[in-house]
């Protein structure tokens, strides 16, 4: 068994104990150069075990950077626990790196004083007329972004990115099985992948189903009143609709209000499911059926991707995918 010393252990302390060398210490414990997997399990086992904490300001140094990443989120982030969420996951995943994490104003900044503060950019659902997004693209360090950047500035370094037409399938498919004839989605407005991909996939399940997605957009943000107004308005004008699929992050009770308003019974004659998972949709009564994102996973994997990058470990242009989970409650299976 080793023993922690009480002094500060060293990369040579590190490369003496493991019997390698303190380069081989060095690449083992950054994730590059070419050291076999049993070779870098066993350094850092050993980095572990002695207690080896690494200098951040000699790293910082050695790779001429500045030790921050920053992070875009969008416009109205600060009101959504998506992106709270995930936020904090990807700040751990940063930590785990040595890296800080800037958040960025929305505004953004000039390019020029951006790269010399952060080695690398994550930027969370672009929209392609967020005025910011082109300075940040063109800021001289690696950018990635989670979900695919739809404007016209040059393409990020790399994306992570999930498949919403799939998830909104999922829900659509489920809640005509469950019986609705006549949905209807509340879509978000924007012009990020994830409010085009969603608006797009209603259009095309309704031609291929030969049934309309009655199709409402509210605001990217929208709040629950501004959700129950909507679905009053549309259950007023046609009570023939029978399923309603929320879109905005945390909105969705307001559809259940206008349900209750209007005497429909949510899980029977209306079905009510959301395109984001949170709290909002977990502890309402009835509980919502809706589109687990894993917000958290995803800040990891968007800031895990950047650290590749700027590590050497993936190749710029990476694109990776991030997975989803259709969560089913009482609010579509009236159970």
């Amino acid at each position: 068994m080793i023993t922690p010393t009480p002094r500060t252990v060293t990369l040579l302390d590190v490369a003496r104990a493991a019997g390698v060398s303190k380069s081989t210490v060095s690449d083992a414990l950054q994730g590059s150069g070419r050291v076999a997997e049993t070779t870098r399990d066993r350094v850092r086992a050993v980095a572990d075990a002695l207690g080896y904490r690494p200098n951040s300001a000699a790293q910082r140094l050695r790779r001429a950077g500045t030790g921050a990443i920053g992070l875009h989120l969008p416009r109205t982030a600060t009101r959504l626990d998506y992106y709270m969420t995930l936020a904090f996951g990807a700040v751990e995943r940063a930590q785990e790196e040595g890296l800080d994490t800037v958040l960025l104003a929305p505004a953004g900044g000039g390019a020029g004083r951006l790269a010399s503060r952060v080695d690398g950019l994550l930027v969370i659902d672009p929209e392609s007329d967020d005025t910011a997004v082109p300075g940040l693209l063109e800021a001289g360090v690696p950018v990635v972004t989670g979900e695919r950047y739809l404007g016209p500035s040059p393409t990020p370094t790399g994306a992570v990115v999930c498949d919403n037409a799939a998830s909104l399938t999922a829900l659509l498919d489920h809640v005509r099985d469950r019986g609705a004839r006549r949905p209807t989605l509340l879509a978000p407005g924007g012009t990020s992948a994830w409010a085009e991909a969603l608006r797009a996939t209603a259009a095309s399940w309704g031609t291929a189903h030969g049934t309309e997605v009655v199709l409402h957009t509210v605001p990217f943000a929208a709040t629950p009143t501004d959700t129950e107004a909507a679905t009053l308005d549309l259950l007023r004008t046609d009570p023939s609709i029978d399923a309603v699929i929320c879109a905005p992050d945390g909105a969705a009770p307001g559809v259940l209000r206008a349900a209750s308003a209007l005497g429909r019974g949510v899980g029977a004659d209306l079905l009510v499911a959301s395109c984001v998972d949170g709290p909002a949709p977990r502890n309402v009564n009835p509980p919502l059926t809706a589109v687990d994102l894993r917000p958290a996973a995803y800040g990891r994997a968007c800031a895990e991707l950047l650290c590749d990058i700027l590590a050497g470990r993936t190749t710029p242009d990476t694109v990776r995918r991030h997975e989803w989970d259709l969560v089913t409650r009482t609010s579509t299976t009236g159970l």
